[in-house]
Order: structure tokens, then C-alpha cells, then sequence
């Protein structure tokens, strides 16, 4: 690169509680960062919803304060890269670019209905051959039925051609490429794979199943590889190409530098994700994961993973923070778990939105199980902070029984992992060492990376492989007969929240 080309690719992160932008420099270091956090609505028990309205405005805002904070200017990025909350469903008025109503977050249970209504012919697996996830919740399709059914004049206007569908990715290209004046209306399979839409072998929406949903296929997205330049910008970096979308777990995958077969990662945020890159091959699991697109560059051969979606965790401490009082900062859990030697024996088992991977138990919900008059706010944190890690065990068991060899290592990122006392429990119940790498911004720095190859920011993957830095390793210190220990009680208290709605 000489003096005089750009010097930084951006990347947006379309996350769940923020929008964030990052602006990263050739080293991969972090130059800029703009935040913002959004508004969680929840209308009833079960339902989570975004304005994206608010989502959009908020990304330009943090794009501006992140070249803001570089003391750069649009002509110093090179590409623009988009990572996203998956499954949250937008749906919003081409003529206008006003949505429709507010988006229905991936959390959200409403369809549950719908979901049993489907599964009566063939079970929850009634697609999974086609699509590599099970019917559920979680996934767009049903938010998107819901939505044409609920909210007023929309299946006629959708008929009509008048509406447009996206996950959040989907609407900030739409917004940053002109939105109503010319917007570009796409997404990348990584995304497109998590809608129980898409063929995951054709990579193109399926009528059979838009029919089984009743969704009209004019206001889908095109499918596009997550490597590519899909339009430019228009505000506020006007002309910069817009390059790389990656789903935030995909994402993090790739900011992991896990490109390969047999590598893997696990995200900390407001979920849980475990991703297995399988590469080239289609694995369907036996145990409970699901079958996703890993990444698509170009017009290169899709890559495939395994993945083990965890619902709850960073939301948890959340939810110890806001719903009950027990600190003022997320980071102060830490310190509190700490003031107790173990968890007194409590468990918290946070089934808020059912159990996703390895059980997918929406009849689940979640609990507080041992508590005695000894346990207090610090047991009960302390149990918080030990289930992110239980569950994560849960869910790489599963997936030893999938993958040709055991996993040998696991990197992290996200949020949490700043968390020492959380990666040594980590460490310590799965016997493998935990590494968390220098930047654990990984999400957006995959978005980046995607954005970059496709404008020749960077050469290839050796390149990306090369800047992933190790900042320290967990070893596990716990004994097998404990570890052994830990997980039996922890099943037990997970089969409690079974069968919790009728």
C-alpha cells in the first residue's frame, strides 16, 4: 500500500444492545470507535423488539463519531463492513424507508404458535435437510408470517411489491446506499442461512418453503456472497464502497482467523456462540447444533460450520443489573462473584426465551434452583456468571460427537471475556485451554476483514492469519472427578426448567 491510499476499512456492528463503528487499520488495530446503545422494548413476557428507525439514525451517528475519533475523513476508509444481529426481522416501506412496525428481535417467542403449527406435519426437523436449523422461534421466517398477519395492511402492501424484508444488515446497506433513493436491497448467505428461507446448498431462497410460510418472495433480499461490493455509501462516507456483510457470529469467526476446517470459536455476548468451521462439507448434527453458512468470498466455494446458539448469558448479567438492583455496572459482577468462595449451591439456569443449543426446549424457562437463607445477591451472581460457562460445556460436548476430532483449544471473544474469573471457570470446566486474543473486538474486525479482501485492503487469508495475536491462555486447574461433578448438577438444574409453559 503506498502513503496516499486509504488508510483504514470500517466496519459496522450491528449488534443486539449497540450499534457500534470501528475503524481498523492495515495491522488490524483499532484506530476509531463510535457507540451507541438502543432501546430494548418488551411489549409482553416473551416479546423483544427494536426500533430500527432508532438503529438506523444511530448508525451514521457512531460512523461519524468513530472518523471523529481516528482524525480521519471518508477519503482515508477504503471499504465499509457490516456485521449484524441475525434473525431480527425488518420489515419497512420501500417508497418511504419508514419501517412498518418495530423489528422483531431473535430473542422473541411470539411465534411459538406458528413454530407447533409447522412442526405438526414432519416435526421441528420438518426443513432441516433443506436449511441445517430446526423450526423454531429464533429464526426470521415466522416474525416475518407474524408480521404480515399482525400489522395492518402489510400482506397486501408486501403482495403489492410495496415492502421490504431484512435482517439488520439488510436495512443499514439499504439506509448507508440511499435508502429510498436508490438503496441496495441485499444480504450475504451468512445471514440469508439463518432465515429457514435458504437452500443451504443452492444458496438461493426456496419457494417451497416462502409457501410454507406464506411469504411473498418480492420482499426478500438478493443473496450475495459476503465478499463483494455491493454499492457505495452515500452518507456519511459518501463513495466508499460498502464490501463485507458476515451474520456477527460468522463474523467473529472470521475475525478469529478460524477460515479452516476443524477451527473453531466461542462468543460472548449477549448469547452464546459456538462456531466449528466444517468447510467445504454440509455436516448435519445429531446433538443439537445447526448447520450455517460459515462465509462466502467472492465467488468462491461457501464454507460451512456447526454452530451452538446460546440464548442468555451477557443478557443475564443485564438482568441481575437492571431487573433487580444487584449492581450498577455489568463489570462489578465480577467483584461480587468473587466476595463468596463458591455458589453456596445455587444455580441460575436463564431460560428466558426457552433453551436454544443442545436442548432446544422452548417450554423451558428460566430459574433460580438451591436457594437457602445463606445464599445471597453474591451467590447468586457468582451461579450467573458460572452458568455462561456451564452452558458453553453443554454445548461443546455436543458437538464432540459432530466434528471428525475433538476440539483442542478454544478461542474467545466478545464482551465477557475481559472477565478472568469467568475464562478460568471457563477453562476449568471443559479441560481445554481458553484463548483470548489481543483485540477482542472481533466481530467488526471480521466485518472489516470481509470488506477489505474484496477491495484488495488486504491480499488473502495468510495475511489475516497473521495479524491474529494471542493476548493470554487459561489453563484448566480443575480435576476430572470435579468438573465431572459440576456438569451433573448442572444437568440437573437444567431439566428443572423443563416443561415450565404448558
Amino acid at each position: 500500500m503506498t502513503p496516499t491510499s486509504p488508510r483504514f476499512i470500517a466496519a459496522i456492528d450491528q449488534g443486539t444492545t449497540s450499534t457500534r463503528a470501528i475503524l481498523f487499520d492495515h495491522a488490524g488495530s483499532i484506530a476509531g470507535v463510535g457507540q451507541r446503545e438502543h432501546r430494548q422494548v418488551f411489549p409482553r413476557a416473551g416479546w423483544v423488539e427494536h426500533d430500527a428507525a432508532e438503529i438506523r439514525d444511530n448508525t451514521f451517528a457512531v460512523l461519524r463519531e468513530a472518523l471523529d475519533a481516528a482524525g480521519a475523513s471518508p477519503a482515508d476508509v477504503a471499504a465499509i463492513g457490516i456485521t449484524n444481529q441475525r434473525e431480527t426481522a425488518v420489515l419497512w416501506d420501500r417508497a418511504t424507508g419508514d419501517p412498518v412496525a418495530n423489528a422483531i428481535v431473535w430473542q422473541d417467542t411470539r411465534t411459538q404458535d406458528l413454530v407447533d403449527e409447522l412442526a405438526a406435519d414432519g416435526g421441528v426437523d420438518r426443513f432441516r435437510a433443506r436449511t441445517g436449523l430446526p423450526l423454531a422461534t429464533y429464526f426470521s421466517a415466522t416474525k416475518i408470517a407474524w408480521m404480515l398477519e399482525h400489522v395492518d395492511g402489510a400482506r397486501a402492501r408486501a403482495e403489492a411489491g410495496e415492502l421490504a424484508f431484512g435482517t439488520t444488515d439488510s436495512w443499514v446497506l439499504w439506509n448507508l446506499t440511499g435508502g429510498p433513493g436508490g438503496g441496495v436491497h441485499a444480504t450475504d448467505v451468512t445471514n440469508a442461512s439463518r432465515t429457514l428461507l435458504m437452500d443451504l446448498e443452492t444458496l438461493a431462497w426456496d419457494d417451497d418453503l416462502l409457501a410454507a410460510f406464506g411469504i411473498p418472495r418480492s420482499l426478500l433480499p438478493e443473496i450475495r456472497s459476503s465478499s463483494e461490493v455491493y454499492g457505495a455509501a452515500v452518507d456519511p462516507l459518501p463513495g466508499v464502497p460498502v464490501a463485507g456483510i458476515l451474520g456477527d457470529q460468522q463474523a467473529a469467526t472470521f475475525g478469529q482467523a478460524a477460515f479452516d476446517a476443524g477451527e473453531s470459536k466461542n462468543t460472548y455476548g449477549t448469547g452464546n456462540f459456538l462456531i466449528a468451521n466444517t468447510g467445504t462439507e454440509i455436516v448435519q448434527s445429531g446433538s443439537g447444533l445447526i448447520t450455517t453458512v460459515a462465509y462466502r468470498l467472492g465467488d468462491d466455494a461457501p464454507r460451512y460450520a456447526l454452530e451452538g446458539s446460546i440464548a442468555v448469558t451477557g443478557s443475564l448479567i443485564q438482568w441481575l443489573r437492571d431487573n433487580l438492583g444487584f449492581f450498577s455496572t455489568a463489570a462489578e459482577v465480577e467483584e461480587l462473584a468473587l466476595s463468596v468462595p463458591d455458589t453456596g449451591g445455587v444455580a441460575v439456569v436463564p431460560a428466558f426465551s426457552g433453551l436454544f443449543a443442545p436442548y432446544w426446549r422452548p417450554d423451558a424457562r428460566g430459574a433460580i434452583l438451591g436457594l437457602t437463607r445463606y445464599a445471597t445477591k453474591a451467590h447468586i451472581s457468582r451461579a450467573a456468571l458460572e452458568s455462561v460457562a456451564l452452558q458453553t460445556a453443554d454445548v461443546l460436548e455436543a458437538a464432540a460427537s459432530d466434528l471428525p476430532a475433538p476440539v483442542a483449544e478454544l478461542r474467545v471473544d466478545g464482551g465477557m471475556v475481559v472477565n478472568d474469573t469467568l475464562m478460568q471457570f471457563q477453562a476449568d470446566v471443559l479441560g481445554i485451554p481458553v484463548v483470548r486474543p489481543a483485540v477482542i473486538e472481533t466481530t467488526a474486525l471480521g466485518a472489516a476483514y470481509a470488506a477489505g479482501l474484496a477491495v484488495g485492503f488486504w491480499t488473502g487469508l495468510d495475511e489475516l492469519r497473521a495479524n491474529w495475536r494471542e493476548d493470554r491462555r487459561f489453563e484448566p486447574a480443575m480435576d476430572d472427578a470435579e468438573r465431572a461433578e459440576r456438569m451433573r448438577l448442572w444437568r440437573k438444574a437444567v431439566e428443572k426448567t423443563f416443561g415450565w409453559v404448558d
